[in-house]
C-alpha cells in the first residue's frame, strides 16, 4: 500500500486545497470542497502496460482515418451526433432520474445486431433490465447484460467479450481499487472516466455513458468530465408531459445546435419525426389567448402553440406565471404593453404556457406571446390560420429574426394562410416562392390594428 494524504477537491471545477474552505477561489462556488484520500505515488495504467512513448509526429505525416460512423438505427440520435456514432468517441448523457436515459440506450444496445454491445449496469441487476427490455419488445442475441461497478472486473470482461459498442449506466457508480475514495467522489469519476476513454481511444470502440445531475440541474461530478469526453448531451423533459428533448452542449464530431424529440410511451421512446404537427395537433381553435410561432429550436423549426390566460387579480400582487417560456422576458413583455401600446395589465394575473410541456428560449416568440396576451385579455380568439415570429424591442419595435425563410416554410407546410413577420426580415426576402400571405410589421402598435 502506497503513502496516501487528505486533500480537498472541488466537486464542481476539481480544485484542490490541502485545507477545507468555503468558496471555492477557481470556480466561486460555496460549498463544494469534499475530503478525499489520494495516494502520494502516481497511479498505474488501468487499460495497460505503461512502458513505451508517444513519440511526436509532423502534422503533415499524419494519415487521416475515414470517418465511418455506426449507424445506431435511431434516426433523432444520429442526427444530434453529427450523422451517427463516431469509433472510439465517449459520449455523456445526462438528465433527471427517470427522464429515459436508460430507456434511450437500451432501446440503442438492443437496434444494433451488427456489432456486440456490453451494456454495464451499476445501478440494476440483469433481471431488471431484461423486464425493460420486455417492455420495449426488442430481442437481440449480441446485446449482453453485466451488473458490475469495480472498473478492474470491468476491463477483464472487455478482453473476453470484445464488444463493438459499451454503455455504462452510471459513470458514478464506477471505482477502482487503486483509489481509496467512495464511488461518485470527484478522483473516482475522474480516473474512471480516463480509463475508459483511453480504452475507447486505443481500440476505436465507442461508449456510452449516463451521468446523474445535481439539483441545480449540471451534471453531477467534476466539471473536468465534460472536458474529457468528446459529446454532452442532456436529457430535459418534464416527467408530467410525454415529450423528452436532447439538447447537445458538446460535440467534437457534429453540430452543438441539433436537438431530438422523443415521445415517451409504455413500450419506450418513440421518435418525433414531425415535432411542428404532433405540437399542435390539438390545437383549440375558437378559444381566446391561442396563437401558434413559428419558433427555433437547436437547428429545427418547431411550430408551437402559446397560451394565455389573462385575469383579475385577487390578491394585492397579480401572479406572473410561465412555463416553458423564461419568465424575466414576460415581465419586459409586459411592461412593454403597458408602456407602449397603453394596456392596464398591472393589476391582472398573467399565466403563460407553451404546450408540451417544451421550453424554448427563441426571441421570436415574443411576438407570440403578446398577441396571445391581447387576446385573453380582450378576449376575443385569433384567427386560427394566422401565425407569428418575432422578436419584440424595449420600444415596442418588432425586430427581424434568424432564419425566417425556413420558418415561413413551415408554416406553409402545415396549412396556415398568414404569418406576421417583422418588416425588416421582409427586405431581400424572395415572397414569390411562398404560397402563404406575409405580413410586415414594424410596431405592436401596427400588430393590433390588423387584428383588431
Amino acid at each position: 500500500m502506497g503513502k496516501h494524504k487528505t486533500i480537498f477537491i472541488c466537486s464542481n471545477c476539481g480544485a484542490h486545497s490541502a485545507q477545507w474552505l468555503g468558496k471555492c477561489p477557481s470556480c466561486n462556488e460555496w460549498n463544494t470542497f469534499v475530503e478525499e484520500i489520494i495516494q502520494k505515488q502516481p497511479i498505474t495504467s488501468i487499460t495497460g502496460s505503461t512502458k513505451g512513448y508517444a513519440s511526436p509526429i509532423s502534422i503533415s505525416e499524419i494519415i487521416p482515418h475515414a470517418e465511418t460512423r455506426i449507424i445506431t438505427g435511431i434516426n433523432e440520435l444520429d442526427r444530434v451526433l453529427g450523422g451517427g456514432l463516431v469509433p472510439g468517441a465517449v459520449v455523456l448523457i445526462g438528465g433527471e432520474p427517470g427522464i429515459g436515459k436508460s430507456t434511450l440506450l437500451l432501446q440503442l444496445a438492443l437496434k444494433i445486431n451488427e456489432k456486440i454491445v456490453l451494456y454495464i449496469t451499476g445501478e440494476e441487476s440483469p433481471q431488471q433490465i431484461k423486464l425493460r427490455a420486455g417492455r420495449i419488445g426488442t430481442e437481440n442475441n449480441n446485446c449482453f447484460i453485466l451488473s458490475e461497478t469495480s472498473l478492474e472486473n470491468i476491463f477483464d470482461h472487455l478482453e473476453k467479450i470484445q464488444p463493438g459498442i459499451i454503455i455504462v449506466d452510471s459513470v458514478q457508480t464506477l471505482y477502482t481499487d487503486k483509489i481509496e475514495s467512495s464511488p461518485g467522489s470527484v478522483t473516482q469519476v475522474r480516473e474512471c472516466t480516463m480509463a475508459l476513454l483511453k480504452y475507447a481511444k486505443k481500440f476505436g470502440i465507442p461508449v456510452f455513458l449516463i451521468g446523474h445531475i445535481n439539483k441545480e440541474g449540471n451534471l453531477a461530478g467534476p466539471k473536468v468530465l465534460e472536458h474529457i469526453v468528446d459529446t454532452v448531451l442532456l436529457f430535459e423533459g418534464d416527467p408530467n408531459y410525454m415529450y423528452r428533448v436532447i439538447r447537445v452542449t458538446k460535440n467534437r464530431f457534429g453540430s452543438t445546435s441539433e436537438l431530438a424529440i422523443f415521445e415517451m410511451r409504455s413500450n419506450g421512446l418513440k421518435e418525433v419525426s414531425n415535432p411542428s404537427e404532433v405540437l399542435i395537433s390539438n390545437l383549440n381553435r375558437d378559444s381566446s389567448g391561442t396563437v401558434v410561432c413559428s419558433t427555433l429550436n437547436g437547428n429545427r423549426i418547431l411550430l408551437v402553440e402559446i397560451q394565455s390566460l389573462v385575469s383579475s387579480s385577487v390578491y394585492g400582487t397579480p401572479q406572473r406565471v410561465s412555463t416553458g417560456f423564461d419568465y424575466r422576458r414576460l415581465n419586459m413583455l409586459l411592461a412593454v404593453l403597458e408602456k407602449r401600446a397603453g394596456f392596464r395589465l398591472s393589476l391582472k394575473d398573467v399565466f403563460i404556457n407553451i404546450a408540451g410541456g417544451l421550453r424554448i428560449e427563441d426571441p421570436g416568440l415574443d411576438l407570440a406571446v403578446i398577441c396571445a396576451i391581447l387576446s385573453s385579455d380582450k378576449d376575443f380568439p385569433i384567427d386560427n390560420n394566422f401565425c407569428f415570429a418575432g422578436e419584440v424591442g424595449l420600444s415596442g419595435e418588432i425586430r427581424p429574426v434568424y432564419r425566417i425563410e425556413q420558418r415561413i416554410a413551415e408554416a406553409q407546410k402545415l396549412g396556415f394562410k398568414k404569418i406576421f413577420i417583422s418588416k425588416s426580415n421582409i427586405k431581400g426576402l424572395n415572397q414569390t416562392k411562398f404560397n402563404i400571405e406575409i405580413s410586415g410589421v414594424s410596431k405592436i402598435e401596427d400588430l393590433f390594428r390588423h387584428l383588431l
